[in-house]
């Protein structure tokens, strides 16, 4: 799509989406140019970027941890403003870099730098004073995570306050936490992908398949078009956005129902967010229970790592909740990363087959394979890349030389780049959330994705606090 395109069409974000999600699925039309137009494939080249560039300093004895900044623990309004007042330059030398970096990709993609420049300074001042908020000491006893207070703040300025359309262009919610997930393939030990990995595939089909299907059949029962029913199924089956515009495209499915099925997994993620890590605290379960469930009862990728990020915080600073922070982030990552995400391309090979040998019957048109390729997500091969890489690295150190070398010379620079990535991507959750348009869904659509959620939920909490419970515990054992 031309830039002349972009600025004469007037969209609501949920339409934008869409619009901008359709320009993804047509770009298959392209080829090879689809490594440098599709966000997917930005998100490899940026992510695993900076972790090649990570580790060519350490292994020439020197580290990134200089440019990967972030706020210190403070007591005091003094302690924080000190930090920033001495790191400063190290703050401005991230941000130069992250701007770099970001230009570069969508002038490539096509957007315009006028907008997605401001509007990318804007979330970077409102990041680093989420972080600074999440870095207090008391934080935690309020609940005061950076996922959530980003995720909070996004929404007060943009149902309150209000900013202007074009600031979309760089609240770009997908592409910063496709990067925030590459990113965290550094910090996931290949070994444990390969262990805990069928364990997630397992779990993740059960319920992909279960949450379709009562979806679906329940919008067919309210009269709702199946087209509707199919892309609805998708959206609360497997991966949120990307899932309903994905089967949406392989159905045939007319305009509008993509975006009506994107309000509803903006809708309950949001929801979730809030829900799952406040039921989960109150049960007291373990981090890596909770982020199992959340990684099997969440309807995006964003949203579900705001809530085990935040879970997993409070069981790092809280005695009666067992397990850590990485737990809860490395269940959630197995379970909805690699495991219901890589159902889109199956449930858009098996739907496009399914609507075009049976609801449709036109001469001449049949399913293509060639479809689980081009829906699949792009972003989970840099993922799994860079926990080989990282893997491979530190095969060489003992488990205390690990801790004492590579963590923090390696390890943990990439894991504070991933979670200023996952800032930038709650924060504009929030921005881009409008109430008044969540609601103009309609109730059919609401009624089935509804039953969908409650089924989802139900079943994930089993799943994951009881049949599979050893599995999620026993993460980092």
């Amino acid at each position: 799509m031309t830039d002349e395109k972009k600025e004469d069409i007037e969209l609501t974000p949920t339409e934008q989406q869409w619009d901008e999600e359709a320009d993804d699925l047509r770009i298959k039309s392209v080829g090879w140019k689809e490594l440098w137009l599709k966000e997917d494939w930005w998100a490899i080249w940026v992510g695993l970027g900076i972790v090649i560039v990570a580790v060519l300093f350490f292994l020439n004895g020197a580290s990134i941890k200089w440019i990967a900044i972030k706020p210190a623990k403070w007591d005091s309004l003094g302690q924080a403003a000190s930090h920033f007042g001495s790191h400063l330059p190290q703050y401005l030398a991230m941000f130069v870099m992250w701007l770099a970096v970001f230009v570069l990709a969508v002038k490539t993609m096509g957007y315009k730098l006028s907008e997605y420049i401001p509007s990318f300074i804007f979330v970077f001042v409102f990041s680093v004073i989420i972080f600074i908020i999440g870095a207090w000491s008391q934080a935690h006893h309020y609940n005061l995570e950076p996922p959530l207070v980003a995720l909070l703040l996004g929404m007060l300025i943009s149902n309150l306050v209000g900013l202007p359309k074009w600031m979309d262009t760089g609240f770009r919610v997908e592409f910063y936490i496709k990067i925030g997930i590459v990113l965290l393939g550094a910090t996931l030990p290949f070994t444990l992908i390969v262990w805990a990995g069928p364990v997630a595939i397992m779990q993740a089909s059960i319920v992909s398949i279960t949450t379709f299907l009562v979806i679906y059949f329940t919008a067919k029962k309210l009269g709702l078009d199946r087209r509707l029913g199919a892309t609805l199924g998708a959206g609360g089956a497997v991966c949120g956005v990307s899932g309903a515009i994905a089967i949406a495209g392989a159905v045939g499915a007319k305009k509008e129902h993509a975006p009506i099925a994107i309000t509803m997994v903006i809708m309950w993620a949001i929801v979730m967010i809030f829900l799952l890590p406040l039921v989960s605290r109150a049960l007291g379960l373990h981090a890596g229970v909770a982020g199992a469930w959340v990684g099997t009862s969440e309807f995006a990728d964003a949203a579900g790592f705001a809530a085990a990020q935040a879970y997993g915080n409070v069981a790092e600073h809280l005695p009666n909740i067992p397990g850590k922070q990485d737990d809860a982030v490395w269940a959630f990552t197995l379970m909805k990363v690699v495991g219901r995400d890589i159902w889109i391309g199956i449930w858009a090979f098996v739907l496009a087959l399914v609507s075009t040998m049976h609801w449709e019957r036109k001469e001449g048109q049949k399913p293509n394979p060639a479809e689980i390729w081009w829906r699949f997500p792009k972003f989970v091969i840099g993922f799994v890349i860079a926990s080989v890489i990282i893997t491979l690295i530190s095969k060489g150190y003992s488990f205390a030389d690990y801790n004492k070398v590579v963590k923090p010379e390696l390890v943990g620079p990439v894991k504070t780049l991933r979670t200023w990535a996952f800032i930038f991507c709650f924060f504009s959750i929030g921005l881009t959330t409008r109430f008044r348009e969540l609601a103009s869904a309609g109730s059919k659509p609401f009624m089935a994705f509804t039953t969908g959620v409650v089924v989802n939920v139900v079943l994930g909490f089993v799943l994951s606090a009881v049949v599979f419970a050893s599995y999620w515990s026993n993460l980092s054992r």
